[in-house]
């Protein structure tokens, strides 16, 4: 098989949500939901999620007016919402659970602001699983280019109300 047939396979086995099927997936809804659409998604594994930075987002008037930068914070939650997504997507055929708990961050590194009009890619790749619990490593980029790091840790919680 050449090259381009098996991208073109790989391509078409990859999952992605739109921002209905996050939404249906996540309790999160504006002005906190930081993902618009997850692309490449492999099962729990990995996966690419979408953020298209406005000026228009409120965090923006405080931080700062005359300067705006999105909030480091709201990068890592970005990055939390794209795994936590595909961990309960890849779990719907138990029933949906009701909840993702943000657990840990670690290794958190910020490389460049992110700012109005910036297009940010979390890249969510798993590093291990146990039970309900998930660990990721994450890059969120621009342009290719990396402007933060982390490692980040989440909870699935059953039955909890929401």
């Amino acid at each position: 098989m050449d090259v381009q047939a098996e991208a073109t396979k790989e391509s078409a086995a990859l999952g992605s949500a739109d921002i209905l099927r996050i939404l249906a997936a996540l309790p999160h809804r504006y002005p906190f939901l930081m993902v618009d659409k997850i692309v490449g998604i492999e099962g729990d594994k990995k996966a690419i999620g979408i953020k298209n930075v406005s000026a228009n987002e409120p965090h923006f008037q405080g931080h700062f007016p005359e300067n705006p930068v999105m909030p480091g914070v709201l990068i890592l939650e970005g990055m939390a919402q794209t795994a936590g997504t595909i961990c309960l997507l890849e779990r719907q055929e138990d029933g949906p659970p009701s909840l993702v708990y943000f657990m840990t961050i670690d290794k958190a590194k910020f490389r460049r602001p992110v700012v109005p009009g910036d297009v940010l890619e979390y890249h969510m790749t798993q590093m291990t699983k146990r039970r309900n619990m998930w660990w990721f490593r994450g890059e969120a980029k621009v342009d290719g280019q990396i402007v933060a790091e982390a490692e980040v840790g989440a909870m699935i919680a059953r039955g909890a109300a929401k």
